[in-house]
């Protein structure tokens, strides 16, 4: 069986470009300042091996845009050029597929809520608050949607409701887990990737931004796309991050995900084109 090698953490690598992303905005504020780093990023991790670019569309919102004082227009302009810039470096690898992230709506909070789903809007409000940026990039030139590190229950209706709304767009639904059963809102993995059960342009549902010791069993409660954080813990007392870091040992779990069933497979949060080098030869 192959498996699709997705990327790494593009916040991870464009701080190691010597980004400094400390905003409200995080990485998306680079496609204001300097959308050529996040090109670079892109083609640095089809180089390693990627078989797919993830945008920098994940914190871009037009809310978040306004809010630093740009039109609704240029926002709209910025979020269409993330796609745009997956697509250029794709087209200069020679190879591979562009994901434009749909990141939750604890992303534009920026405070965490991503990681508990507790959010100030209900179902409806939700699908409103997606609606406009869903629909930019469903049409900006991506292959599909990643949507990704969905927390919530209500989150992920939502989203479902959006996709059966364009049944010609293709996406991915992967979830943020507080452990190998339940999303970050306690409800369990199995009831939520249900919702997305009847909709065939949903190519895969699984988990990302997850510790990668959840992953086994999140796969065997059905997770078939899996993009894990590093694992890392910051250590206070050696003040240094410890987990599974080291590109080598997430190779070699890659390769048991594969085992175990997952058919596209990569990293989150602090993996890097290290990560997906070790990713892609034991895949291969």
């Amino acid at each position: 069986m192959s498996s699709l090698v997705l990327d790494g953490g593009l916040a991870t690598h464009l701080e190691a470009l010597g980004c400094d992303l400390s905003d409200e905005l995080w990485s998306a504020k680079l496609l204001l300042e300097d959308p050529d780093v996040i090109r670079r990023a892109h083609l640095d991790y089809f180089e390693a091996g990627a078989d797919v670019a993830t945008t920098a569309s994940y914190q871009a919102s037009i809310p978040g845009f306004v809010h630093r004082g740009l039109t609704t227009a240029k926002a709209a302009d910025l979020i269409r050029l993330s796609v745009t810039l997956a697509v250029q470096a794709r087209d200069t690898a020679g190879h591979g597929v562009v994901a434009a992230s749909v990141g939750p709506y604890g992303a534009y909070l920026a405070n965490g809520a991503e990681y508990t789903g507790d959010y100030d809007l209900d179902y409806d409000g939700l699908v409103g608050w997606h609606r406009e940026r869903f629909e930019i990039l469903a049409t900006a030139g991506a292959d599909l949607l990643a949507c990704e590190t969905i927390p919530s229950f209500e989150e992920a209706a939502a989203l479902a409701t959006l996709l059966r709304e364009s049944p010609s767009v293709r996406a991915w639904v992967c979830f943020s887990c507080r452990d190998g059963e339940h999303i970050n809102d306690g409800t369990p993995f199995k009831e939520s990737a249900a919702l997305f059960d009847d909709l065939p342009n949903v190519v895969g549902v699984g988990v990302n931004c997850t510790a990668p010791r959840y992953i086994p069993d999140l796969i065997g409660h059905g997770a078939t796309v899996v993009y894990p954080n590093s694992g890392e813990k910051w250590d206070a007392a050696a003040q240094r991050w410890s987990g599974l870091a080291d590109p080598v040992e997430f190779g070699q779990a890659a390769a048991q995900w594969q085992t175990l069933g997952a058919t596209s497979i990569g990293g989150c949060c602090r993996t890097t084109p290290d990560h997906i080098r070790e990713i892609k030869s034991r895949l291969s």
